[in-house]
């Protein structure tokens, strides 16, 4: 479950923080983050300091939603929703750095942190230069929150991409991952929150669920009614944990267009199961709950980074004991159901991924009749999990394909 770094510059000792920093620095392309900012932060932190690097993000995000409340009060709108913006990444930083602390397990402090990063996203969404609405997707017993982005008229087309966020993700993220890039080609863009996510985990403590085609086909259902819409050009785009979200819902719900995942996902748990002892997996593997869990507690109080990871990865599955989050992350594959799949996927595979090595190949070859991979380098910048680096690249590659595939399968857009 550690993050890791392609390349030779290192903006951090401390393999997760330098994987994030590069990240948060990714999303310049979008205007989510200034580099200077985030380096003059994050340059005192020591390697094994997460109370301070916590704070270096909770007040970075305070300093610069201050910035934009001046701009704002000040008239100047646009400078105010870039603040807003940047604070809101840069909080949600902050949200997945508080979740690993040990006063995390009071939730109130979490949820506190994260109201602060929702607020400087509401500012910008508010504020911000493309249209929005707030959406309450209805969702089994309740609902799921969620902002439709549109295009300037001029350049709507009628498609619509669906972002699916990954594990830990923010929307301000996702906003600079691919719906930015996406709007600025004329689609339409829903985020949301999914179960374990963001505002359903904090605020209504609903937790992941591995059955996603059951969360995906009630957005397309609620989504395809708006107007402006096109429910022939409702595409999917799954980022990090998403990959596996995504490829899971095409497995069974046919409806959308196309699909893409960065990376490709095929067993989650993959990215945990490898970084146990050996001894340790027998135990699992025969049973014996109990004696894992004890030594795997033994184990976590000799290493607080790794008692530290495992707090925040392991909170959104709801279960409790170690045990039984081995065996719940287990249940997320697609081994099984990938042959299933109809609608057209680009795989995303960088080099030197970190967490599912090989198994966007393994997808690929489960589906071949439909889709294509499309490898990204160490050598053009573009290796590590979701290429931080190359966001410029991967967008580019990424919505060519869409619109390619659109088109071929149903025509260019009328001109307007």
């Amino acid at each position: 479950m550690r993050a890791h770094a392609s390349g030779a510059m290192r903006f951090s000792a401390n393999p997760d923080y330098d994987f994030v920093i590069r990240t948060v620095i990714g999303h310049t392309v979008a205007g989510a983050a200034e580099i200077g900012e985030v380096l003059a932060a994050t340059a005192h932190v020591a390697q094994h300091d997460h109370q301070a690097w916590f704070a270096a993000w909770d007040g970075l995000a305070e300093r610069v939603a201050s910035q934009g409340e001046a701009a704002a009060a000040a008239g100047h709108r646009y400078s105010a929703s870039q603040a807003y913006l940047r604070a809101a990444v840069y909080s949600g930083i902050a949200v997945d750095a508080m979740s690993a602390l040990a006063e995390s397990d009071d939730l109130a402090s979490v949820t506190g942190v994260f109201r602060r990063h929702r607020a400087a996203w509401e500012a910008f969404v508010a504020l911000g230069p493309a249209r929005a609405e707030r959406m309450d997707i209805p969702f089994e017993l309740g609902s799921l929150s969620g902002y439709l982005f549109r295009p300037a008229q001029e350049r709507a087309t009628g498609a619509t991409l669906v972002a699916v966020n990954g594990s830990d993700g923010s929307l301000a993220s996702l906003w600079a991952t691919c719906a930015q890039p996406a709007l600025a080609r004329g689609f339409n863009v829903l985020l949301f929150d999914g179960p374990g996510q963001q505002s359903q985990l904090f605020e209504r403590n609903v937790p992941f669920r591995p059955d996603w085609e059951n969360v995906l086909t009630p957005v397309y259902d609620y989504l395809s009614r708006q107007q402006g819409v096109d429910p022939s050009r409702i595409c999917l785009y799954g980022v990090s944990q998403g990959g596996y979200w995504v490829a899971r819902a095409i497995a069974f719900e046919y409806r959308f267009a196309v699909a893409v995942t960065d990376p490709g996902i095929v067993d989650v748990a993959a990215s945990w199961v490898t970084q146990l002892p050996k001894s340790l997996v027998a135990l699992l593997d025969a049973g014996k709950h109990a004696q894992f869990d004890r030594e795997m507690a033994l184990g976590l109080r000799l290493s607080p980074t790794t008692e530290r990871t495992w707090r925040f990865r392991a909170r959104p599955y709801g279960t409790d004991g170690y045990a039984a989050t081995i065996e719940a992350v287990r249940t997320y594959t697609v081994a099984s159901v990938a042959h299933q799949i109809r609608t057209p996927l680009l795989i995303i595979d960088p080099e030197d991924e970190p967490f599912w090595p090989g198994q966007a190949e393994e997808l690929a070859s489960l589906t071949a009749a439909v889709s294509k991979r499309i490898a990204f380098a160490d050598a053009d910048g573009a290796g590590g999990h979701c290429e931080p680096l190359a966001r410029a690249q991967v967008s580019e590659r990424a919505f060519d394909w869409i619109e390619d595939t659109l088109d071929a399968r149903l025509g260019p857009v009328p001109e307007r």
